[in-house]
């Protein structure tokens, strides 16, 4: 069996993170999210993966220095190739398949048949966190062998997903984000498919956001007196496209991480709870309440590092509290006033305080951000 991974599309909801970077290759617990997906499919005993990914793509960005909106390149692509290379670090053998724009999942599909070769697969989205891994839903389709198995969760918020209708195990129904949904079993990023999947993927029409719906190769197969099954997750899952999911991933990750101090922590800091320090990574003078990750080569000064925090390499605390957070690589942050909490900061970032009076706040704002100051 082999395996595809999504890890195109354009990251708008974790925009502006995403206007430089893979949103695929932002950290969870101080590691991506697509390092989980691989790891999980080789666990599942998946040795060949397709990775799906996007074309380069221009777009507006202002200069850090004069503001100045130019015309830049991003380059996911390259990101996801450099991170992953031949697979050969996850024991897997990586292929890449170029998808020329967003079209769909069901297109993903389509474009990477050739790959596949008629054989049953897993399509995984490269955005998702599943934390049991997916080896007993594999090993069911496996003994089972139906058309088609899906992966379902359930949600609170059914409208905001692709939704199953189920009959005992069987799925009789799905419909992607309904406005009045039938069940609260919302589709997670996993899949398994037999061949049969092609022939429907050639056969559904673009949906009218102008994309080949998975759902609807789906529905073709049910429609078409296809067996599909579904599995009901018992753990929990993320989708990861949104901040908020991302901090509840990396919290959910750091639960039950144990104590392991590489770095230099002098007698005057505090540990508490599960702390893990990278090598060359220097604490001093601070409290430092777990569980939490500092990355290699960080410094962390007269702080306050707070429960379910990610501090990547090279990251530079002095002087300031921060907690339920992630903060990427070489990121330097001081003199802040009172707590930064409930965060996602960039890498190269510098978020500095100034005591004056009168007091007014000086901004320059990517596209899409979010600011709250009191």
């Amino acid at each position: 069996m082999k395996a595809l991974v999504l890890a195109g599309g354009r990251g708008t909801r974790l925009r502006p993170i995403t206007h430089t970077a893979a949103k695929q290759l932002v950290p969870v617990a101080n590691k991506p999210v697509l390092f989980y997906g691989l790891e999980a499919l080789r666990e599942a005993g998946i040795r060949q993966v397709g990775i799906v990914v996007s074309d380069p793509r221009e777009m507006l960005q202002p200069d850090s220095r004069t503001g100045e909106r130019t015309t830049v390149m991003v380059n996911s692509q390259a990101e996801i190739r450099a991170a992953v290379g031949d697979g050969s670090r996850f024991g897997l053998e990586v292929a890449y398949i170029e998808q020329e724009a967003p079209l769909g999942l069901a297109h993903a599909v389509k474009i990477s048949e050739d790959f596949l070769r008629d054989e049953p697969f897993v399509m995984y989205l490269g955005d998702n966190l599943i934390k049991d891994g997916i080896t007993p839903f594999v090993r069911e389709f496996e003994a089972e062998r139906p058309d088609a198995q899906i992966l379902l969760a359930h949600v609170k918020t059914p409208q905001d997903f692709g939704v199953a209708e189920l009959v005992g195990d069987r799925v009789v129904r799905l419909e992607e984000k309904p406005k009045q949904p039938r069940s609260d079993l919302a589709l997670v990023g996993v899949y398994l498919f037999g061949a049969c999947v092609f022939e429907a993927v050639r056969a559904i029409r673009p949906s009218r956001r102008g994309e080949l719906e998975i759902t609807d190769a789906i529905q073709h197969l049910i429609d078409g007196g296809r067996r599909v099954r579904s599995h009901v997750i018992q753990g929990w899952w993320k989708d990861t496209g949104k901040v908020e999911d991302m901090l509840e991933g990396n919290r959910m990750m750091l639960m039950g991480l144990a104590t392991d101090v590489r770095g230099s922590v002098d007698a005057a800091t505090e540990l508490e709870g599960g702390v893990s320090i990278g090598p060359g990574s220097v604490v001093e003078r601070s409290r430092l309440r777990g569980p939490l990750v500092i990355g290699a080569g960080a410094r962390i000064v007269d702080s306050y590092v707070g429960p379910f925090t990610a501090l990547a390499d090279g990251v530079v605390l002095e002087r300031c509290e921060i907690e339920h957070s992630i903060v990427l690589e070489r990121s330097h942050i001081t003199d802040i006033p009172g707590r930064i909490e409930s965060s996602l900061i960039g890498k190269d970032v510098v978020v500095c305080g100034k005591d004056s009076r009168p007091r007014a706040h000086r901004l320059m704002l990517g596209d899409s951000s979010r600011l709250e100051l009191s």
